[in-house]
């Protein structure tokens, strides 16, 4: 995995090196995305935020709209968002030049990656399969992120491993 060094919300830096022997979760956020909208509006981002840390994941949200763009947000407005929608990342990083975003090549948001302990790059792509705002179609879904990590803490090789991710393009800066 593209290692990384980021500031988040509250002013303190993460590297990814930081959480070697750990597996790592990057979900790409924009609060003014309708596709974003639809996962926390239904709890399952929160839903999915919360089993994965009681299984000892790291959860990092990274935001990467640049300053005037859709999305962007200050720390203190980030934390505010986290606290209105009862989320649960361990921290949200805030990349406003996209220095991460591009690193890993995220299109879209949400725009999610799974990076096991050993620091590879294991999956990337959407949450699940329902490439649709509409909050009806989490229920029913398959979530390929609850899925791998589901089959990485039983020692299983993931099975979808890479998927196209869909949702609001990252806004990134010029």
């Amino acid at each position: 995995a593209p290692q990384f060094t980021g500031t988040d919300s509250n002013g303190v830096a993460h590297k990814l090196s930081d959480y070697a022997g750990k597996i790592v979760v990057l979900e790409w956020n924009n609060d003014q995305c309708h596709y974003v909208g639809k996962q926390y509006g239904t709890g399952n981002m929160q839903k999915l935020q919360a089993d994965a840390i009681a299984d000892g994941v790291v959860w990092l949200s990274v935001i990467s709209s640049a300053p005037g763009t859709q999305g962007y947000v200050t720390g203190p407005e980030a934390n505010a968002i986290v606290k209105e929608r009862g989320a649960h990342p361990t921290a949200v990083l805030l990349d406003p030049a996209g220095k991460i975003g591009m690193a890993y090549g995220a299109k879209t948001t949400p725009h999610m990656y799974i990076i096991h302990s050993s620091q590879k790059l294991v999956y990337q792509g959407a949450i699940d399969d329902q490439p649709t705002s509409n909050w009806n179609s989490v229920q029913g879904a398959k979530n390929y992120v609850r899925q791998a990590l589901a089959e990485m803490k039983a020692g299983k090789p993931i099975s979808v491993p890479q998927t196209t991710p869909y949702g609001c393009s990252v806004k990134y800066g010029s």
